[in-house]
């Protein structure tokens, strides 16, 4: 399926697993989410799921990663088309979560829902188990390595820490040099702030890990 990416530079994951239990007419829905930063991840942590809990009928799932190069994807695993995956990809939806997979884990209790009554089971169950996780922020930056000779030191050091480049590590060799960052929204006033250091080389590089 598409869906859109963020256009800024701040999105909300979850920190850790998390797990809720919702029960109805007997059936239990067990939810279970998960950071998930790239759906190559998927695989690995569906097959835990079902190993742990292989005597149940459906493991039904729904996530969204990589919300610059959006990745979702939801499954109703021989649930009544759109009865699960849907709503459990509305619930991550509805708390504007990135970078999360939920799995409910569904038990039949011997009483049919309807599919009214599995929307909604699969919904609080995944609400539930969302409501649960440790939010976390995170923020989207680009990278730069800035060089300079050590003659131009002072100077650096005088114009820098004003701007709003934030240093990840420095680099010396027969040049100095810092590696930095800055939020993507803010990449254009941190390259402004230090466009008078004119001894200053400035590129931009991949992610710093």
């Amino acid at each position: 399926m598409i869906q859109e990416s963020i256009k800024q530079d701040h999105y909300r994951t979850i920190s850790a697993p998390s797990e809720a239990l919702f029960k109805d007419r007997g059936s239990k829905f067990i939810a279970l989410a998960f950071p998930m930063k790239d759906e190559s991840e998927f695989p690995e942590i569906l097959e835990k799921v079902k190993k742990q809990y292989h005597d149940a009928r459906h493991h039904c799932y729904a996530y969204r990663c990589q919300p610059k190069q959006a990745q979702a994807r939801f499954n109703d695993d021989g649930e009544p088309a759109h009865s699960a995956g849907t709503p459990i990809f509305n619930a991550l939806m509805s708390k504007d979560l990135w970078d999360v997979v939920v799995i409910v884990v569904r038990y039949f209790g011997g009483t049919k829902l309807g599919v009214g009554g599995l929307i909604n089971a699969y919904r609080t169950a995944a609400e539930e188990a969302l409501e649960k996780a440790k939010p976390l922020d995170v923020y989207l930056y680009f990278y730069y390595e800035m060089r300079f000779p050590y003659s131009a030191m002072d100077e650096v050091m005088r114009v820098l820490p004003q701007t709003i480049f934030e240093i990840v590590d420095e680099s010396m060799a027969e040049d100095a040099g810092y590696r930095l960052k800055v939020r993507q929204s803010k990449k254009d006033l941190a390259l402004e702030q230090v466009k008078e250091l004119y001894q200053v080389k400035i590129k931009e590089i991949e992610d710093h890990v």
